[in-house]
């Protein structure tokens, strides 16, 4: 069994391609790094390694349990059966494009998921602003299915780190597209900044990992335009760069909402998509899309070209000022 960490061997690679992403914003665009924002997303990735050292253990456990009832056995030198990787990668791909997109339309997650979305500022940096509480919301169990049929936990270990790995880059404004081709199947910086985007035409979308064809094939893709400019962040932002309330702030504001709601609703608010209320005082990503595409019909022709976001526009999971 091979003991094999990816990550482990890549971060140095993270570290120099954050130092040269700074250089060429000192020069090209400076505003693209702020010191205390830069800070609280590494600490964010000390802190998501940390966690994953406590918690990620008890995936671990559950996977290997699982392993037991597989219904395909590839044998003990399952490793060394070469096909297996690259069809393992692709179906994990999968299995990530359904944890992201549950991450933004079920609260439950979105409490955990949202900690990437905080930065107001997109570069390489925010790429470390992982989760430090994925483990409790049981997100891993998307994987479940490929441990039953007999993938064995460690090479989904192997592939997540690669999924992950090949995520860091597409943090950056400093490339702008890619390819036709490479743009056609590949998750690339425009497709994703378009995911971290505010904006009623980008949000919740893109939610793809490594292969944008997940979000064609399911109806989630929207291309970058050049006529909409992106903001960053979640638009009620959180105006301050305290670490602690950055981690837990939408897990404090879904229990308040929970205690306050009435009996037959609480739970709504744990399962139903973020911006959920029973009584109809916030927004949801949809409603938040459907309001600006009316007013953007509404418009004359010659202003589409023209159009830009409603600055009042929500961000998944956060509230109506």
């Amino acid at each position: 069994m091979p003991d094999f960490s990816p990550t482990e061997y890549a971060v140095p690679g993270f570290i120099l391609l954050v130092i040269i992403e700074m250089i060429w914003a000192r020069k090209h665009r400076p505003e693209a790094y702020e010191p205390r924002d830069t800070l609280t997303s590494l600490a964010f990735g000390l802190g998501s390694t940390v966690a994953g050292l406590l918690l990620g253990g008890m995936a671990l456990f559950l996977f290997l349990l699982a392993y037991e009832y597989r219904v395909i056995d590839f044998g003990p030198e399952w490793w060394s059966i070469w096909w297996l990787w690259p069809v393992v990668f692709v179906l994990d791909d999968l299995a990530y494009y359904w944890i992201h997109r549950f991450g933004h339309r079920v609260r439950w997650f979105w409490a955990s998921h949202v900690n990437h979305h905080s930065s107001q500022h997109y570069n390489l940096s925010t790429a470390l602003r992982q989760t430090w509480t994925g483990a409790f919301t049981l997100g891993f169990a998307f994987k479940l299915p490929l441990v039953f049929l007999g993938v064995h936990p460690v090479m989904i270990a192997v592939a997540g780190g690669f999924n992950l790995i090949y995520q860091f880059w597409i943090h950056t404004e400093a490339i702008g597209k890619m390819p036709r081709w490479f743009e056609a199947v590949m998750n690339t910086p425009s497709h994703h900044r378009v995911h971290h985007a505010t904006n009623p035409l980008y949000l919740d979308r893109n939610y793809a990992g490594v292969f944008i064809i997940w979000d064609k094939l399911f109806g989630t893709f929207q291309p970058e335009v050049d006529s909409e400019r992106i903001r960053y962040g979640i638009v009620k932002q959180l105006g301050s760069f305290n670490l602690l309330w950055a981690v837990f702030h939408e897990w404090i504001g879904m229990l308040a909402d929970i205690w306050k709601a009435p009996w037959r609703h609480k739970l709504a608010y744990l399962l139903r998509e973020p911006g959920w209320t029973h009584d109809g005082s916030r927004e949801t990503s949809d409603m938040i899309r459907e309001r600006w595409q009316a007013r953007q019909a509404q418009q004359p022709e010659n202003q589409g070209q023209n159009r830009i976001a409603d600055n009042n526009a929500i961000a998944p999971g956060e509230e109506a000022a």
